[in-house]
């Protein structure tokens, strides 16, 4: 071994000896701020996990049981009940105020369909700008009740908007209700030649949905006027 390479092993030497003590060094000055660290990550951890099992999920239990009676009343279409309760079992607006989102999403859907049922058009809104899914049916669903929502606040462009969006969303024969209220509402506006492409939409893509057998009628009223 040449001596430029023994100086070269020993100055590595040298300098991996000199970071270990430095580390060493470190760890001794600094040993039990950094157990304190260490300690304090451990418990913190351990205080989320027994958060979680001994807060929350019994809080989602508790919730999800609080939304049965609201959920039979729902079915039932008595929706002012499913809504604010019976006075002794808590409808959804009671249950999202008490516990938010662990009571699950489906009550943010719930009470938008209660508040557009009974007429309340700007609550249901608000509802259901909070729920969130990834189920392309339900979404669908939710957006052109939102779409509903602003129909009846006569803002109709709004509604179009979110009845466009809702047929892209469910892609499927029930998109075929959606897009005749969308040309509906172009129809409104004065927009008939974007309401006939709706119409013609349906009739291409989703002629076995019932409104794909009333469509010929729509396309036949416009194409004449």
């Amino acid at each position: 071994m040449t001596t430029n390479a023994k100086n070269s092993k020993m100055e590595t030497i040298e300098s991996v000896g000199e970071a270990v003590s430095k580390t060493e060094l470190f760890f001794q000055k600094n040993g039990k701020l950094i157990g304190y660290i260490c300690g304090g990550v451990v418990i913190a951890a351990a205080a989320i996990v027994l958060l979680i099992q001994f807060y929350f999920n019994p809080l989602k239990e508790e919730a999800a049981s609080q939304t049965f009676v609201a959920e039979q009343y729902f079915r039932a279409g008595d929706f002012e009940k499913a809504l604010n309760g019976d006075g002794n079992a808590m409808g959804f607006a009671d249950i999202i105020s008490e516990y938010g989102t662990k009571g699950g999403q489906a009550v943010y859907f719930y009470a938008g369909v209660c508040e557009l049922q009974l007429g309340n058009a700007a609550e249901a809104i608000s509802y259901l700008s909070k729920y969130n899914t990834t189920e392309p049916l339900l979404k669908a669903r939710a957006i052109a009740c939102t779409a509903d929502a602003y129909s009846i606040l006569e803002k109709y462009e709004d509604a179009l908007k979110c009845y466009v969006k809702a047929a892209s969303v469910a892609d499927n024969i029930i998109a075929a209700s959606y897009l005749l209220k969308a040309g509906i509402i172009c129809e409104e506006l004065g927009r008939e030649a974007e309401a006939l492409s709706y119409y013609k939409t349906i009739k291409d893509k989703y002629p076995q949905s019932f409104e794909g057998y009333e469509i010929d009628k729509y396309i036949t009223r416009l194409e004449v006027k």
